[in-house]
Order: structure tokens, then C-alpha cells, then sequence
């Protein structure tokens, strides 16, 4: 069989930690649609590979996937990927899935800290960007990112929904999203009870992790088996993530308040909710 050399229909774009995978995912269960499982990243980090490398990425794809697509969650929010896929394929739609930009900031702080690369409380690093992760920030001005894009694309090339319609209405989500990318839906149930997050998972605390990396490819065959998964639950722990502050919470909502009023101008969606002040104590919760 002739490998495919074809390039995608669509691309998911982000937001980073916005639960991309989750729609990835159910357009997997789609047999007309075809997406590689890692993220290529081509068009922010892997741009200078060339054509070529991205291309291959759909070579494998089946012959009865008529559309091909792709997820990076990177793409939105690096001003050099609008041009860089403008230029390549044009006519790709493209598909927005957003957060609260506070629940999202929180979410890349507590994914960097159980992979032991951030030390500090969140105050250290979402109180301003200008830190050494000023993405847990800036990469939640969506309203700016969004302009870029519209530089380049037409609004109606854009789907955007939030990640709190994911919680809701799952299903009508797959449909709008398929309807945009030209497919017809596939609604997966069992998938749609399962949502990534990883931040409540039990992993194994982070001198284990680094002491047992070198052995990380050796075990991949005996994940899964009742004695693996037995001998790593003796081990594992659910992570104790330092709070987000009421007082830094108040800061954020004032940080973004003003971006998330051209997010609702610029995508048409209400997000209200997002500009609220909280009133009560909780503290965020993100995956």
C-alpha cells in the first residue's frame, strides 16, 4: 500500500491545558478521521525539519480516513504559527478549545511542579510573567493570541468553545466540531465520561521517578499487569499541590479581566463567568 503524503484538514491549536486531548480523542473514535497520537508541534518547535517531516507524520494514516487532522496545544499562543500554517495550508480549519485562563494558569503551574521543574508556591511564578515559566501567564491572553490568528485566517475558519461545554455538553461539542471539519459526528459515550487530569492522579513521588527514569522504556511492555500496576500503587501518591491563594485569584481575575472582553468580542462567545469575581473561598481546581 502507497504511504499517504497528504496534509491535514484541520488543526486543534490549543489552549494548553484546556483538556485538547480530550477532543482529540473522540475524534479518534471517528473511523473517517485520522490524527497521530503525540503532538507534532511542526509549526512552533519542529518547523525547520521542513515539509517533509510533517508529512510524514500522515503517512500512516488509514485508507478509509478521508480527514486528516492534528493536535498541538502550543500553536495558540505562539505568534509565529498563524503565518507559518497560513502559508502551508491555508484552507485548514482550525479549532480553538479554551479555559478559564486562571484555572489554565494554575493547571501548567501544578503540571510543571509534579514533574519537579517549578519549587516554589504559585505566587512565585503567576504574581507577574517576568519569571523563568512566563507562560503560565501570557499564555492565557487569548484575546491577543486570537488577533494574530485572525491576521491571517477568517473568523469563520475559527471554531472556539470552552472547556466548561466540554463538562456540559459533551456531545453537542463533537458535533459542532465535526460539523466544522466536514465530518459527519461520532459520539463516543464511554469516552466521554473520561476526562484527562492528571493533576489528582496517584504517580510516584519525584526521587522514584528520577531514580527508575533510565529503566522508563524498559517497563513500558509491563504496564497494565496486575503485578506491575500492584507493586507501583505501593509507591505512588496523590501529589499535595501548594493553594492558589484567594488574594493572587483576585489579582488574576484583574490581570485578565480586560483580555477575556476581547476574547467574547473577537469569538463571539460569553464569557461572563470568566469576569466574575469570586465570592466564595474555594480555591481553583484544575486538572
Amino acid at each position: 500500500m502507497t504511504a499517504r503524503n497528504e496534509l491535514p484538514h484541520f488543526i486543534v491549536i490549543g489552549a494548553a491545558k484546556a483538556a485538547t486531548t480530550w477532543i482529540q480523542t473522540q475524534l479518534q473514535s471517528n473511523p473517517a478521521i485520522f490524527m497521530p497520537d503525540p503532538e507534532p508541534h511542526f509549526f512552533s518547535r519542529e518547523y525547520h525539519q521542513g515539509e517533509a517531516h510533517y508529512r510524514a507524520w500522515f503517512a500512516g494514516a488509514p485508507a478509509g480516513a478521508t480527514i486528516l487532522g492534528e493536535k498541538s496545544a502550543d500553536y495558540l499562543s505562539d505568534p509565529r504559527v498563524p503565518s507559518r500554517i497560513a502559508g502551508l495550508v491555508p484552507n485548514a480549519r482550525l479549532v480553538v478549545q479554551l479555559r478559564n485562563p486562571i484555572e489554565r494558569a494554575y493547571s501548567d503551574y501544578k503540571m510543571y511542579f509534579r514533574r519537579g521543574l517549578v519549587d516554589g508556591t504559585p505566587e512565585k511564578y503567576l504574581s507577574f510573567p517576568n519569571n523563568e515559566y512566563p507562560r503560565f501567564l501570557l499564555d492565557g491572553l487569548y484575546g491577543q493570541h486570537i488577533r494574530g490568528w485572525l491576521d491571517h485566517f477568517p473568523r469563520e475558519q475559527i471554531l472556539a468553545f470552552r472547556f466548561e461545554d466540554v463538562k456540559s455538553d459533551p456531545r453537542t461539542i463533537v458535533e459542532q466540531v465535526s460539523r466544522h471539519i466536514g465530518v459527519d459526528p461520532v459520539f463516543d459515550h464511554d469516552l466521554a465520561k473520561r476526562r484527562e487530569n492528571d493533576s489528582k492522579a496517584r504517580i510516584l513521588p519525584l526521587p522514584v521517578r528520577n531514580l527508575l527514569a533510565p529503566l522508563k522504556e524498559s517497563a513500558k511492555p509491563f504496564r497494565g499487569r496486575p503485578w506491575f500496576e500492584n507493586a507501583r500503587s505501593l509507591l505512588a501518591r496523590e501529589i499535595v499541590y501548594p493553594p492558589l491563594s484567594d488574594n493572587l485569584h483576585s489579582d488574576l481575575e484583574n490581570f485578565y479581566r480586560e483580555d477575556i472582553r476581547q476574547t467574547e468580542v473577537l469569538l463571539g462567545l460569553d464569557l461572563s463567568d470568566w469576569r466574575a469575581k469570586r465570592e466564595d473561598g474555594n480555591k481553583a481546581e484544575a486538572a
